[in-house]
């Protein structure tokens, strides 16, 4: 029973403080906002696992679910897709698309954001850990997690949602997306991924990429304006696809196992640990307490990645992790 709902946990409960709590949107005086914040992203992260895990649709299928989640999150949620001010964000600034009423700078960010840190990163070290490539819960557990995602949608949207109202047109053209991104998931993520002859590099070298890549992506955000947002939206969509081009050639290639996998997502959290320290919260915090929450989150990712790792080093074969 311990085995069974270790993974389920740890999942459920790594979605959300990743993506908030590491990457440094939340000081550590909010952990009560995981009440509403576990549900959405953990919820959201066990429902994509479970189910691509069943169908079967893979890597494939679960990155394009996990963008899926980012469209209900920033649309849905938070609204803050098609609010021209979000966070006081002047959104008409960077690269502003009059037609559609979205900043393309902050849509391919927080697309890719949700993604790649919110969904597959967790979904990557958790599988890591787990002996099966078999779904965790039943009929029930799946039901389960759905609730708890619906519940997370209605919670958070109470406590984070924009005052600005989208048109109709907006939601439903975001409802399209998501059914379209859904659909994309069934149809791509069943296809097999052709063999590579070439055998996976060494994990270290998998886990130095992505942190170089995620280091990259985070690094232009911070550093360019909104007269750099064109530029910067092309080098996130070419770091964006260079990542999972990458990834799938290697992973479809000998020698790809759990270890390969669990460096694949240590590198995009170690970007979040450092991400955290040079991004100010969300809600005014003392200095000294958001430092101190900085260090905290930032020393436990790495001391569960290296218990991790250590772990898996011990195991005579690692369990291939399937490219699918």
């Amino acid at each position: 029973m311990v085995k069974r709902w270790t993974p389920v946990l740890t999942l459920f409960l790594l979605a959300p403080l990743a993506a908030e709590f590491l990457l440094g949107n939340l000081p550590i005086t909010m952990l009560i906002a995981l009440i509403s914040l576990a549900p959405l992203y953990g919820g959201g992260a066990l429902l994509i696992r479970e189910v691509s895990r069943r169908l079967p649709l893979g890597w494939t299928g679960i990155a394009l679910l996990g963008l899926a989640f980012a469209v209900v999150q920033e649309a849905f949620v938070t609204g803050s897709l098609f609010d021209p001010r979000y966070a006081a964000i002047p959104m008409t600034d960077y690269a502003y698309l009059p037609g559609l009423g979205v900043s393309a700078w902050w849509t391919v960010f927080v697309l890719t954001l949700h993604s790649a840190w919110s969904v597959c990163a967790p979904i990557a070290v958790t599988e890591a850990l787990s002996d099966s490539r078999e779904p965790w819960l039943g009929r029930a557990g799946l039901g389960v997690a759905g609730a708890l995602f619906a519940a997370g949608i209605v919670m958070s949207r109470a406590f984070t949602a924009s005052p600005h109202q989208p048109s109709t047109a907006q939601l439903t053209g975001a409802a399209v997306g998501v059914a379209i991104l859904i659909g994309a998931a069934v149809l791509l993520g069943r296809r097999p991924v052709p063999a590579s002859a070439r055998s996976a590099p060494a994990p270290l070298a998998v886990g130095a990429f992505t942190l170089t890549t995620g280091s990259l992506f985070w690094a232009i955000t911070l550093i360019a304006g909104p007269a750099l947002a064109w530029p910067t939206v092309a080098v996130h969509l070419v770091l964006a696809v260079a990542t999972l081009v990458t990834l799938r050639q290697w992973s479809a290639g000998p020698g790809w196992d759990r270890r390969h996998l669990l460096a694949a997502a240590a590198g995009g959290l170690l970007t979040y640990a450092w991400h955290g320290f040079a991004q100010p919260p969300a809600v005014p915090t003392p200095p000294a307490t958001d430092l101190a929450g900085d260090v905290l989150f930032a020393a436990a990712t790495v001391g569960m990645l290296l218990a991790a790792a250590v772990r898996l080093s011990r195991t005579r074969n690692p369990a291939p992790a399937q490219s699918r």
